[in-house]
């Protein structure tokens, strides 16, 4: 079911029904190892074809390379990655006749099925081949992904100026600076505007920090025209000079020690003025490069995600045994549950190494005494073993009351608090928490998610049923600023809640795509806000070069 509905997902979004910009574009390299001889008189002349499931069709291939038994591919696949979606991708390997290059007359070698999550989370998969039956032979194929960017680094600038013109009668002069970027038309874009510093002619702006694509849009070489005003209280400020400069000259000026200034020119004086020299200098103070890493750097620099679900065995939901109920286990559909389960773990598995996952059941009475409380974690071998973790304990579970899933915040905390106390990016945490009503331990819960918001933690919360779950949309602050009972706001927006309702009729990919759109944000956000960097991130950064 899962993968019907997913094909036809992605077919809507190619029609243009569902837009989602892509988190990043990879490359994809491709080698392959100890291919069998055709015959004992020459070696096979292999090819690669790549094929994305969604699409039922084939992307691209490589070139041929003839006799060979252990090629290493030149051509470069570029795909786009989204983190919500399971890509799933097959490398076919052919053997191209001599004759020509065609794949008509080509014969099949084995082929490797993957997702684009599990080259990505390894940096580089090798798998054997499979041949025809899924049998494995000895022949392999090695895929290696490289992210391909533009730059996304930032830049503090702080700057000062001396002996401005002095524009008032009364008193100095209250200078500001604009900075603008000078696009391909000729037209110039505000990057910056500093605050005034009042009756001062050697004023000294507070740093501030910029994006360099906002900054030069990727063009080192790209001209930016600086202006100091005078600011007046009616608007009409006083032109007080100009000068240009590019990004290149005030980072070289930083890299090699020296002192940069510009003459601050009015051109008006300088036509008008016999010994005009300038209207002041502006003096750069500061200029510091701040790296800022992507979500596929965490994520090739080795940063796994730590997946834990949760399950609300309260009595609202219904007695399993009944088809109404929540729980119900239908022998050929999937309950909500398992849709949203499935649909969002399915995903978060690619980028965990180990596949071990806690999961929890929240509000049961649990045997052998049926006293209400929190089950101890199970540790579940992938997805499909929590999915028969929870077909199996449904029976034995009296399900009860009530909904409170602070407890379960705090207990995930507690293990991201320790990650967070190493100082790498290694491990991220997303707890996943299914429940079919309005919580009842909402004060509890605001203070356990502001305590999380400071951790490498995430929370994603489905309801599931038909409960009217207003209340729980003030715990997803894409509206506001949650605060704890005590008055303390979030550090950061982690929490994701979604009424599986409004998805009743879509395709699980689209509740993945819900639920876990913010999630590679939120990853960058914390380790960057920290300053961490990725862990091994030396062996490929060299590819994310400057680039206009």
């Amino acid at each position: 079911w899962s993968y019907a509905s997913e094909r036809w997902n992605r077919e809507r979004a190619t029609l243009g029904f569902i837009s989602s910009p892509c988190l990043a574009k990879v490359e994809l390299r491709v080698a392959s190892r100890g291919i069998s001889d055709r015959d004992a008189l020459s070696k096979p002349d292999p090819c690669v074809v790549l094929k994305m499931q969604s699409h039922g069709q084939w992307v691209d291939r490589t070139e041929v390379i003839r006799s060979s038994i252990n090629p290493v591919f030149s051509k470069v696949f570029l795909v786009d990655f989204y983190f919500e979606e399971v890509q799933r991708l097959r490398f076919e390997l052919l053997d191209i006749s001599s004759g020509h290059n065609g794949l008509r007359d080509a014969d099949f070698l084995g082929a490797m099925e993957c997702t684009l999550g599990q080259i990505v989370s390894q940096r580089k998969l090798t798998k054997a081949l499979l041949k025809q039956g899924n049998t494995a032979g000895k022949s392999s194929i090695t895929v290696t992904a490289e992210e391909l960017s533009g730059n996304d680094d930032y830049v503090e600038l702080s700057f000062s100026a001396r002996k401005l013109d002095d524009k008032d009668f009364f008193s100095k002069s209250d200078p500001f600076l604009e900075i603008f970027r000078i696009n391909d038309d000729g037209t110039g874009s505000l990057v910056h505007r500093t605050e005034t510093v009042m009756n001062n002619l050697s004023p000294v702006w507070k740093s501030f920090k910029v994006s360099l694509n906002t900054l030069c849009s990727g063009d080192e070489d790209r001209e930016l025209k600086c202006t100091v005003w005078d600011w007046d209280s009616n608007g009409k400020h006083d032109f007080i000079g100009e000068f240009q400069t590019t990004f290149k000259e005030t980072k070289a000026g930083t890299d090699e020690g020296k002192l940069l200034q510009w003459e601050c020119i009015n051109p008006k004086y300088q036509v008008k003025k016999k010994n005009y020299r300038n209207s002041g200098v502006v003096v750069l103070n500061h200029c510091k490069i701040i790296k800022m890493y992507s979500f596929l750097d965490y994520i090739m620099g080795g940063c796994q995600i730590q997946f834990t679900v949760a399950i609300d065995f309260t009595a609202s939901n219904g007695d399993p045994r009944n088809s109404c109920s929540l729980h119900y286990i239908h022998p050929y559909q999937p309950n909500e549950y398992l849709k949203a389960l499935v649909a969002v773990g399915e995903i978060c598995q690619d980028y965990d190494s180990d596949k071990m996952f806690p999961a929890f059941g929240f509000g049961g009475q649990i045997p052998p005494d049926f006293k209400v409380r929190y089950s101890p974690s199970i540790v579940c071998v992938c997805i499909q073993g929590v999915v028969e973790a929870y077909q199996n304990c449904l029976p034995k579970i009296q399900l009860y009351g009530p909904t409170n899933i602070a407890p379960i915040i705090q207990k995930v905390a507690s293990t991201a608090s320790e990650e967070m106390h190493t100082k790498e990016a290694m491990e991220y945490f997303i707890l996943l928490i299914l429940t079919d009503g309005v919580i009842t331990d909402m004060a509890d819960t605001r203070e356990a998610i502001v305590h999380a918001s400071h951790l490498p933690m995430s929370v994603i919360i489905v309801g599931v049923g038909n409960a009217d779950f207003t209340d729980m949309q003030m715990l997803d602050g894409d509206d506001g600023i949650l605060r704890s009972p005590k008055g303390e706001p979030v550090l950061r927006d982690i929490v994701q809640f979604v009424p599986f309702k409004d998805f009743k009729h879509a395709s699980p990919a689209a509740l993945a795509k819900s639920v876990l759109a913010e999630v590679p944000n939120q990853i960058v956000d914390y380790y960057n806000a920290k300053g961490i960097k990725p862990k091994c991130v030396s062996d490929y950064e060299s590819t994310r070069a400057f680039s206009p």
